[in-house]
Parts: structure tokens; sequence; C-alpha cells
């Protein structure tokens, strides 16, 4: 029992309080973003701390997912209508990696195709993988300016730097897609070849 209060695990629970705070004030902006802000950035912290102290586990890992999804399915769910498409394609790949990948679900496609594998490479560690990162974790919170017109009345930015982020960040969650498609593929064929062939009488 004592994983559970493992430093990246209490910062897990800290994220958690964060989101549901975040929820609450969403409607305020001037609360709302340095709210979700804080959630964020916590998200470095917990592997950093999870090295430091050598406290990795595999709750650890599948909370670190949970908690992530749980953020960004109350922010899709809030932006749109649609939201809820978001939120449940990532709830099913987080539950076919974790069925069948484990807490090493990241390091385990080397099988898969080239956009994947470099997707993937090195911890999403790549060009590549920060900016199917930042589709998936900045676009939604992105989204949230934009609608507000915050990034024009806090930021200043001309509307070129926004229409060219929001396509920056649109293509990158287009990749993340891909990927999501084939971990919920790949978990399919699992499920379909792992299937008992039934006998008849």
């Amino acid at each position: 029992m004592g994983v559970l209060l493992y430093w990246p695990n209490i910062i897990g629970y800290i994220r958690i309080s964060l989101v549901f705070a975040a929820w609450a004030v969403y409607e305020r902006p001037a609360l709302f973003v340095p709210l979700y802000s804080v959630f964020a950035a916590l998200d470095g912290l917990d592997g950093w701390l999870a090295r430091k102290f050598g406290q990795t586990s595999r709750f650890g890992a599948w909370m670190d997912v949970v908690v992530d999804n749980l953020g960004r399915s109350m922010l899709w769910n809030q932006l749109f209508e649609w939201g809820w498409l978001v939120s449940s394609l990532e709830w099913c790949v987080f539950v076919c990696n974790h069925n069948t990948r484990g807490d090493q679900w990241k390091h385990s496609f080397a099988g898969s195709p080239r956009l994947i594998r470099a997707i993937m490479a090195n911890g999403f560690q790549t060009p590549l993988g920060v900016w199917v990162v930042s589709g998936l974790h900045v676009l939604p919170v992105w989204m949230y300016l934009s609608q507000r017109g915050l990034l024009s009345s806090w930021l200043d930015w001309p509307l070129l730097i926004q229409v060219t982020g929001t396509l920056l960040l649109v293509v990158g969650r287009l990749f993340a897609l891909a990927a999501e498609m084939w971990c919920i593929w790949t978990h399919v064929t699992y499920l379909i070849c792992d299937e008992p062939v039934e006998k008849k009488n």
C-alpha cells in the first residue's frame, strides 16, 4: 500500500483536485486558465519525481494517464457538444493500451508502421512526438482561449498567428488520431486472435 503515497502519486491526487477546481470555475477564465495550467505543468513533475526517487510503479503509470484523460475529457466536453467523441476515443485507447501493454505501453510499438514508430520514438521526445503531444494537450486549451477571444485580448496575437497555431495543433492532433486508431486496431486484432474457437457438438 505504500505505493499510494509515492511522491509522483501524491502529485496525481493534487492534479485531480485541480481538474475539479478548474471545472468549477470554467466560465471564469482568470481562474480557470491558471488552475488548468498548473494541472498541465505538474504532468511533467510526477515523472521527474518518479525517476529521482526511484518511485516508478504500475499504479503510477496507470494513474498518470487516467489523470491526463480526466483533464482533457473535462475540457473537451465543456468546449463542444461533440467533445464526448474525443474524450471517449482517448479513454478507449487507454483501455486498449493498458490492457495489452501494461505500464510499458510507450515502449511496445517496435512492430508498428513507420509513422506510428516515429510518433512513439523515445517516449514522444522527438520533434514529431512533441508536435503530437501538443496536439493532444495544448489544442483543447488553445480552443478555450480562442473561443473566449483571449488569444487577442490577453496575448495580443494577430489573427495570422492564431490561425497558424490552430492549424498546427489540429494537424498534431490528427497524427495522434492515427496512433490512437492503430492502438485500437491492434487491440481488436489481439482480441480476435485470442478468442477461443467454440467446439461444435
